[in-house]
């Protein structure tokens, strides 16, 4: 294995709540879950639907430590979690770690507030994994593993949520959903998050003709991240969280003008993979 080898992989792509169909094909239905490779070492950034089958493909790679970072805890971005098979797996190493409930709640007491009955028929007393929990402030830099740095700040979104920035081997990929931007203005934390990186993942859940209709939601659109890409100074730049209502030809249409205005943009995938 490349000790160097920095790979993302979409497990789900889309916000708010699973869909199925026809029209959902090409892009998928799954909620957000992306899995980042860093050498030997395994990251998944939350917990939607797509976990499970990302669960799945590690126990066949007989993958033994798993870490599992929040963005937050809206329902898309953890209902998955209690269906992540390694969680079951008595020879698996899974940490949790969160930052946007700090002074609230724990990593521990989140997960055990939803994988419990009447929500969920069992607790994780019930998992077979070796757990640890971890709590960070928004502001922390975490190293989960040597030469692995995660940067954090706080995104505009109710409830909280936190962006990372993600350094290895001299590359750099930044997770920035959910957040809403305001009107004519570069948040200056998202800036510093995304700042020459290879890769942003970028919540564009809505258009600007949307917005007004939506403010307040806690999203931003294709067209804002379009803006950042250009001033950032990145090298590509996925559209993600596609609101559930979104085909595929839709979000061929999105790509289609995104990449006009940035050559670097794409829309993000169910199972798509991007090594920078």
């Amino acid at each position: 294995m490349n000790d160097e080898v920095f790979r993302v992989k979409f497990w789900g792509t889309r916000g708010s709540v699973s869909v199925s169909g026809p029209e959902f094909k090409r892009y998928g239905g799954n909620t957000a879950c992306i899995e980042v490779q860093c050498g030997k070492n395994r990251l998944i950034f939350d917990t939607g639907t797509g976990v499970r089958q990302a669960g799945e493909a590690l126990t066949r790679e007989g993958v033994d430590q798993v870490e599992i970072l929040f963005t937050h805890c809206h329902y898309d971005h953890i209902i998955g979690l209690p269906y992540f098979a390694p969680l079951y797996n008595p020879m698996m190493n899974v940490r949790l770690w969160s930052g946007h409930l700090a002074g609230i709640m724990t990593t521990r007491e989140m997960v055990k507030q939803f994988m419990r009955p009447p929500w969920f028929p069992v607790e994780p007393e019930i998992c077979k994994a070796c757990l640890g929990f971890r709590d960070f402030r928004s502001g922390d830099v975490l190293e989960p593993f040597e030469g692995l740095t995660i940067r954090t700040d706080s995104l505009n979104h109710p409830g909280g949520c936190i962006g990372y920035r993600i350094e290895w081997a001299g590359r750099v990929l930044a997770l920035i959903y959910d957040t809403e931007h305001e009107a004519g203005k570069l948040d200056p934390v998202v800036m510093k998050l995304i700042k020459d990186a290879d890769l942003v993942i970028y919540d564009c859940t809505y258009t600007e003709d949307e917005m007004p209709r939506r403010f307040g939601y806690g999203h931003s659109t294709w067209q804002h991240g379009v803006l950042l890409a250009q001033a950032a100074k990145i090298g590509k730049l996925a559209l993600f969280h596609h609101a559930p209502s979104r085909t595929d030809d839709e979000l061929d249409a999105f790509e289609h003008l995104a990449r006009q205005r940035f050559a670097g943009a794409f829309a993000a995938r169910d199972f798509q993979v991007i090594d920078l």
